[in-house]
């Protein structure tokens, strides 16, 4: 064998095998390291502004949202179909309505009221348009529209041309609802029952039940005006569901988001209002013209199902003091005796205690467990307790004239379904409905996941949108609200959200969220929301394209949040990447602007976030739009 020397092609070929895997590892180092740099400077590169149109009009006194993301959008259309009913890739540009429709609440319209029953108010109730009826436009804002006011100047004060309704101002003018000052509204916070204004009014129930030690922290207001109450009861750490019928008092539900104050359109009629059972710590009628002891006591059983456990109800206005201001309502001294008698009869067969009647207030409670209530059903044969019913069921559920039972207990002491801890532990604890297992396969483990996870992308939002939780946006929506995870993360800003829960969703979780110390309501997006236009300032629709794209047509939810989002107005999309590929298609031709970002665990995630800017627009009232 001969020797090896140093000029051997042997030695040659392993130099050059370890060069080239040398070579080869360098190479795949380098890649390895842009591409990660890549990544990290898609997620959290400095933040650039998103573009926003010209205004036409009228100046506007706020600024588009920043959004952190690389400075070229996420393109997918070139490797993922656009399906649905679209038949290309340029997106149907969406019209202008007609300047009439400015204020349109498709599921309360005036116009189409009238076709139906005046019985106990039904013609008020949601009456939505079938599909041939379903508006394909964008609905105009007003000409000179300003962004609102930001909280807690809101509160106080609102842009006159973003709701140009003069009727209450004069209505009510002795009252202080509401008064004219320039260019604006003012609202002193008085109430037809609350003349020395609803601070002084809120200060007396508190000297009657307590307000402040974190034991009452939801409220529902039936017939609430422009919601002064809720407005107050704010800083009070109460969270309050106002809710009024689109009336002759031009815009009451308006003027209350207008004022950054949570509020739906809504009525007590002949179907269970949208909230489940035992939601609320505390119900208030404050002259709301309910027949409270009419048919058969059915409005006072339906606020006793919506009641917590020893929660209150609270009444002012007739027939409370009546021997003081009967002939002020002009009324008979019989007539109010008999009406206020009536009621205090229905409170006891439900069951109810009687706390107190002072001056213009009456309260009652309701007891923490039914084991005393169910016996004395041998006393009161009506209202009797409901057999096989789904207490949470309200979507276009009928009233019943029936005790909703609260959830069976061993002790008398004990609160049916579970005590709750006091406000603020309650946004983090795990509800009882967890806790006892009512939600099939949502364990208390689950529960503390999903927050962490929301917590989590919370934060990421807050990155990728520099104003949220800074002011910019007040009135909030999540479109399906899950475990209320979303709201729970911003409950420290100066924000509310309306916590979604479809009505169809697999599991019913709004009891949950109200057990969270948050609010919310049931709904379902092939329809409209019961709210006027322009009334959220940020939409948050997590899974909501995907969960409904088999069910009705997705430019109609689109069209939806167009029409409840404010001139711009963000909204967050979260869905799979082909979903929302489909929605920014349709989205390209309603005036809105978008950026596609990557999901918090980086690019390989199928789910993505679509980050959306409904442009500022108004129309005009001689020829349609600018």
């Amino acid at each position: 064998m001969g020797k090896d020397y140093s000029g051997s092609p042997k030695i040659h070929q392993l130099e050059f095998k370890k060069k080239r895997a040398t070579w080869i590892l360098g190479v795949v180092g380098l890649c390895t390291l842009f591409y990660l740099l890549g990544a990290w400077q898609n997620t959290l590169s400095p933040p650039s502004e998103v573009s926003r149109q010209s205004k036409d009009n009228v100046g506007c006194n706020s600024v588009s949202p920043v959004v952190s993301s690389s400075s070229v959008s996420l393109d997918f259309e070139a490797h993922h179909a656009v399906g649905g009913n679209e038949t290309s890739k340029k997106s149907v540009m969406f019209e202008p309505c007609d300047m009439k429709y400015s204020e349109y609440t498709p599921c309360q319209d005036p116009v189409r009221s009238r076709k139906f029953d005046r019985t106990k108010l039904i013609y008020r109730e949601r009456h939505c348009p079938d599909k041939k009826e379903a508006l394909k436009c964008l609905i105009p804002a007003p000409p000179g529209y300003k962004n609102p006011f930001r909280w807690p100047k809101s509160r106080d004060y609102a842009w006159f041309a973003n709701v140009p309704h003069r009727e209450l101002t004069i209505e009510k003018a002795v009252q202080n609802w509401i008064q004219v000052e320039d260019d604006k509204f003012r609202f002193p916070g008085g109430g037809t029952m609350f003349t020395r204004g609803a601070d002084a009014y809120i200060d007396d129930i508190d000297k009657l039940i307590p307000l402040t030690d974190g034991s009452i922290r939801t409220a529902i207001d039936t017939g609430c005006g422009v919601a002064s109450w809720g407005a107050y009861l704010l800083k009070r750490n109460i969270l309050t569901m106002s809710f009024a019928p689109r009336d002759t008092h031009e815009a009451q539900v308006q003027f209350a988001l207008e004022r950054g104050v949570p509020a739906m359109i809504g009525i007590m009629s002949s179907e269970r209002i949208p909230y489940p059972a035992r939601a609320f710590d505390m119900a208030h009628c404050s002259r709301c013209l309910i027949p409270w002891k009419d048919y058969d006591g059915v409005y006072l059983i339906e606020v006793d199902r919506v009641l917590r456990p020893g929660g209150y109800w609270i009444l002012s206005g007739p027939p409370v003091n009546w021997k003081k201001y009967h002939r002020g309502w002009e009324r008979t001294r019989e007539d109010l005796k008999q009406e206020q008698d009536s009621i205090e009869d229905v409170a006891k067969r439900l069951c109810w205690k009687k706390v107190v009647e002072k001056g213009d207030l009456a309260i009652w409670q309701k007891p923490m467990n039914h084991m005393e209530c169910v016996k004395n059903r041998n006393v009161y044969k009506v209202p009797h307790i409901c057999k096989n019913d789904n207490p949470d069921d309200a979507w276009y559920r009928k009233m019943e004239t029936c005790i909703t039972p609260l959830p069976e207990v061993s002790d008398i002491d004990a609160v049916a379904g579970g005590a709750l801890e006091k406000w603020p532990k309650r946004v983090t604890a795990v509800p009882p409905r967890i806790s006892s297992g009512s939600i099939p396969g949502i364990t208390a483990k689950k529960f503390n996941e999903d927050s962490k996870l929301w917590n989590d992308r919370v934060a990421n939002y807050k990155r990728l949108i520099a104003q949220l939780g800074q002011g910019r946006y007040r009135n909030i929506m999540d479109m399906n609200a899950g475990l209320g995870g979303f709201a729970a993360a911003l409950v420290n800003d100066p924000v509310w959200v309306m916590n979604v829960v479809p009505s169809d969703a697999k599991h019913n979780t709004l009891g949950v969220i109200y057990e969270r110390g948050l609010i919310g309501t049931y709904q379902d997006w092939c329809e409209a929301f019961s709210t006027y236009p322009r009334t959220y300032d940020l939409i948050h629709a997590a899974g909501l394209v995907s969960m409904y794209q088999d069910r009705c047509d997705i430019s109609n939810i689109l069209l939806e949040m167009d029409r409840i989002l404010r001139p711009e107005g963000t909204v967050i999309f979260r869905d799979t990447v082909d979903v929302l590929v489909k929605v920014e298609h349709l989205i390209g031709g309603m005036r809105w602007r978008s950026q596609m970002m990557d999901h918090e665990s980086g690019p390989f995630n199928q789910e993505k976030i679509l980050i959306a800017v409904k442009q500022y627009w108004t129309g005009k009232a001689e020829d349609g739009s600018s």
